[in-house]
């Protein structure tokens, strides 16, 4: 139970969320290559995918171990509630689960790269273990490069996916909804590119103003272990300015995305797709009106409602991939 909490599992569920998400939406109108080197590829594809997930959810898990290992002074000030390492699990058996994990997750890329003769699984994959270890040793104490570098890794999550999809799936139509290609702004190979760079840009900022968040409510803890985050060198509120304003441009942003690929925003898209982003929109201003409290425990609330604007992001291609299987 101790060792399920220590790896966070609703922030793996949401890592393997993001993937399927994407995958669904391929797999609608996509076609499976045939030289998968097996009798039936479209049931490798889907166990090679699983296998990808699979390892991708290991190394976040394995980061999250060791993140907790280097914090626990802090985090026995900010949260002594959550404390697990030391309390309910030995030092040295986390780093044992640590590397458990990352050498099962290298392995599975090592054996991707040769099956798909692509070097990127390995080269994500070990990039991700070595930048997770760096990031909760050393980079998480220093001004914003932390927040920067563990963004980054959260948008390679949707990355690491489209690499995959792009090499797998052939044919591809309809990458986006049907008003978004009625203008011609991308051809079908480019549009191949377009979902996956939309859907890294907003988790790269999303959590980018969540890790800015998190260092205000963990403030006391990185003061005793002297760090250098955005709230101890810039202070409190201007932290919070920060946070505020890539909020503003995540809807700002996705509102001017929205009109330029659609024209006749109105007119062009479908009512699920209001369902959606207004409920996103609306989580995103619940995190504004949070923030702009003075009062520190409503930065968990603004933390949380990023968090459900995310998980109903990457469920956008879900969607999309329901309405085309029913078109």
């Amino acid at each position: 139970m101790h060792f399920f909490r220590l790896i966070r599992p609703l922030n793996l569920f949401v890592i393997a969320l993001i993937m399927y998400s994407l995958r669904f939406y391929y797999v609608s109108k996509g076609g499976l290559m045939t030289n998968l080197h097996n009798s039936n590829p479209y049931i490798l594809e889907q166990f090679s995918f699983f296998l990808l997930v699979f390892s991708t959810v290991l190394i976040a898990a394995a980061g999250n171990i060791i993140n907790d290992y280097f914090d626990v002074k802090a985090d026995k000030i900010n949260k002594p509630h959550k404390v697990i390492i030391g309390k309910f699990i030995k030092p040295r058996h986390a780093i044992v689960w640590h590397w458990v994990l990352n050498f099962i997750a290298f392995s599975i890329a090592l054996y991707l790269s040769i099956v798909f003769r692509s070097f990127w699984y390995v080269f994500i994959h070990l990039l991700s273990i070595n930048l997770l270890w760096l990031y909760s040793m050393r980079l998480k104490r220093k001004f914003l490069i932390g927040n920067i570098v563990i963004s980054l890794l959260t948008a390679l999550v949707p990355i690491l996916a489209g690499i995959y999809l792009n090499q797998v799936f052939s044919d591809q139509r309809d990458y986006l909804p049907a008003a978004w290609s009625e203008h011609n702004y991308f051809s079908q190979d480019e549009m191949k590119l377009v979902v996956v760079c939309i859907f890294a840009s907003f988790a790269f900022f999303i959590n980018l103003a969540r890790e800015i968040i998190k260092d205000v409510e963990d403030v006391e803890g990185d003061k005793l272990l002297k760090a250098k985050t955005l709230p101890l060198i810039l202070g409190e509120r201007k932290s919070r300015i920060i946070a505020l304003l890539i909020i503003v441009f995540i809807i700002l942003s996705s509102i001017f995305g929205l009109i330029n690929f659609t024209g006749e925003l109105v007119v062009k898209l479908r009512s699920i797709d209001y369902i959606l982003f207004s409920t996103i929109a609306f989580f995103l201003f619940l995190a504004l009106f949070f923030l702009r409290s003075s009062e520190r425990k409503q930065l968990k609330f603004a933390d949380r409602s990023l968090k459900v604007a995310m998980v109903l992001g990457s469920l956008l291609p879900l969607i999309w991939s329901l309405i085309a299987s029913n078109a």
